[in-house]
């Protein structure tokens, strides 16, 4: 079979390029922005990429139109494909039906982390030997790519809240019907799509219904949205997570049927995974399970968050029946996944990062790790506000707080920005400046930096190139 992929270079589009092209399919693709991880994954499979949303792109022979959730009506291609009467599907659907179906599937839900917990449940699954196929939104460093087929039962998959196409407008994660789901956490995001909390615990819940008696919740402990997700009814065995007992909501159930959770008898006082950090900046934490330490952690993720996305993969393998205990040296091996604080290098004392940042509690929490590893050093960070809520302003209020952990913060404000970010700048704890492109502000950051420096560039898009632009920007300079 021959697909056509709208939005290949997206994350989750570009796996399912990737697994299309390891089933024997015939792969080819069109976007209008194409940049790396994934421009280099897909172009090391051999696919080819049209520029832009054109009809033309697509060709004659095939069989089937797959379409991101970046495209909706009105598109010139997807106008096309509607009146030529072509074969049409979203990458979710075509990943339950050609991959899913007789495999125990994993999903990794959550507002934040999503990612990052996906690989390290992959890394530990095949450190236990169960060689598993995988869908990470993402380029995995200790896999080299964002996806695979996998040789054994499991497939570990993002499952995104996001909404599914234009012709689907249920969110990504309803499709892959998984035997354990990992919750991770629930925040108010995609302004876009979603009006409210309520509307996202809503999409929450259809994915909790999903979950079968057999398999397993893992729940964030601390998570109160989640919590009244749960309360909604739930019908599968619920294990938590968490590092602080006194966040555990009361109406936290451990295993509850019918139409409502049972939030007095279920109630528990403290987590089923836990961990007592050895180091500040959590790249050292001892790992409890059901009240008994079974070994300690030492590892290069950094942050109260990445100790988080441990205890939830720890307690997911355990569920298809990995002893925890037995993977866990696997952890000091972990590489992680490109663009979360990724070093992408370091001049004259200065290190540059490019994370993945798109949501201000993920952004101070992110911040926070990195304060604790460098403690008194300077971190100067590059904000673009790039994703759809970022850009309708819904985060605005949070953005100065959440950067309250650098010292100066340059922000992309380009013209098309709907909001004012003087507010964001002015609210900042640390020095704040504003510029109008990306040329401006590697300019900016290049005249304020200083050796020994931490500079973070936070983008969930390219960003022009920038962290590498800026890095040759340092290089060039020491060279003349």
């Amino acid at each position: 079979m021959k697909l056509h992929i709208l939005g290949i270079a997206g994350t989750f589009m570009g796996g399912v390029a990737a697994l299309a092209r390891e089933l024997g399919h015939a792969v080819e693709g069109s976007d209008q922005a194409v940049y790396p991880p994934m421009s280099t994954q897909l172009e090391n499979l051999g696919i080819t990429l049209g520029q832009g949303y054109l009809p033309g792109n697509i060709s004659a022979d095939c069989d089937e139109i797959v379409i991101g959730n970046a495209l909706s009506r009105g598109n010139a291609a997807v106008e096309q494909v509607l009146d030529d009467g072509r074969k049409y599907t979203s990458g979710a659907q075509w990943l339950s039906e050609q991959v899913l179906p007789g495999r125990d599937t994993l999903a990794v839900a959550g507002t934040h982390g999503k990612t990052t917990t996906t690989t390290i449940l992959t890394w530990l699954l095949e450190a236990a030997g169960r060689a598993p196929g995988f869908l990470i939104g993402g380029v995995a460093e200790d896999f080299g790519v964002s996806a695979r087929i996998g040789a054994g039962r499991e497939f570990v998959v993002e499952a995104d809240e996001y909404d599914t196409a234009f012709f689907d407008k249920r969110s990504k994660f309803v499709h892959y019907r998984p035997l354990v789901a990992i919750l991770n956490n629930l925040e108010y995001d995609h302004a876009d799509i979603f009006p409210d909390v309520a509307a996202i615990q809503r999409q929450f819940h259809h994915l909790v219904r999903t979950v079968p008696r057999r398999g397993r919740l893992i729940v964030n402990g601390e998570d109160r949205y989640l919590a009244e997700v749960l309360a909604m009814g739930c019908w599968t065995p619920v294990e938590t997570f968490g590092l602080d007992p006194s966040l555990l909501p009361q109406a936290m159930g451990h295993e509850s049927h019918g139409d409502r959770a049972d939030s007095g008898s279920a109630a528990r006082a403290a987590f089923d995974w836990t961990a007592r950090l050895l180091a500040p900046d959590g790249s050292a934490f001892v790992v409890v399970h059901d009240g008994v330490e079974i070994g300690e952690v030492h590892w290069p993720l950094l942050g109260r968050h990445n100790v988080m996305n441990a205890l939830a993969s720890l307690a997911a393998v355990n569920a298809v029946g990995v002893d925890a205990a037995i993977v866990l040296p696997a952890l000091s091996n972990f590489r992680s996944v490109k663009r979360r604080m990724e070093v992408i290098g370091a001049h004259d004392g200065i290190t540059v990062y490019d994370d993945f940042a798109h949501h201000p509690t993920a952004i101070a929490t992110t911040l926070a790790g990195l304060r604790a590893r460098v403690g008194d050093a300077r971190i100067v960070v590059a904000m673009e506000p790039r994703s759809n809520s970022m850009r309708l302003g819904a985060h605005a209020d949070a953005l100065a707080p959440s950067l309250d952990g650098a010292d100066a913060v340059v922000f992309l404000h380009r013209p098309e920005l709907a909001w004012d970010a003087g507010k964001v700048v002015g609210g900042l704890r640390g020095q704040g400046v504003t510029a109008a492109d990306v040329d401006a502000l590697i300019a900016v950051l290049a005249q304020r930096v200083l050796p020994g420096d931490h500079v973070v560039f936070m983008s969930n898009g390219g960003f022009d190139g920038a962290p590498r632009r800026f890095l040759a920007t340092l290089q060039q300079a020491a060279a003349r």
